[in-house]
């Protein structure tokens, strides 16, 4: 199950579209920040095929100007 964490940075005046388009996604949760402009952004899914297919719908996103990745992993499903 990879789980993981970004800072997505909006252009200029975009946060609040970001921010927006950001919790349209599934799988997502987004936490903006207060006194900048940016926002964190995790993400957890089932398989790494999701995490990819999750990421490329993000970096799809018009606002976004930069998504840095600040802390990934994966958690094997225990059967």
């Amino acid at each position: 199950m990879p789980i993981k964490s970004y800072l997505a940075h909006p252009h200029n005046g975009k946060k609040e579209i970001l921010i927006n388009a950001l919790s349209a996604l599934s799988n997502c949760e987004i936490i903006p920040a207060e006194n900048k402009e940016v926002v964190v952004l995790i993400t957890e899914t089932d398989t790494e095929e999701q995490d990819k297919k999750l990421k490329e719908q993000i970096e799809t996103i018009d606002s976004l100007k930069l998504l840095a990745l600040v802390s990934g992993f994966n958690n094997p499903k225990s059967n």
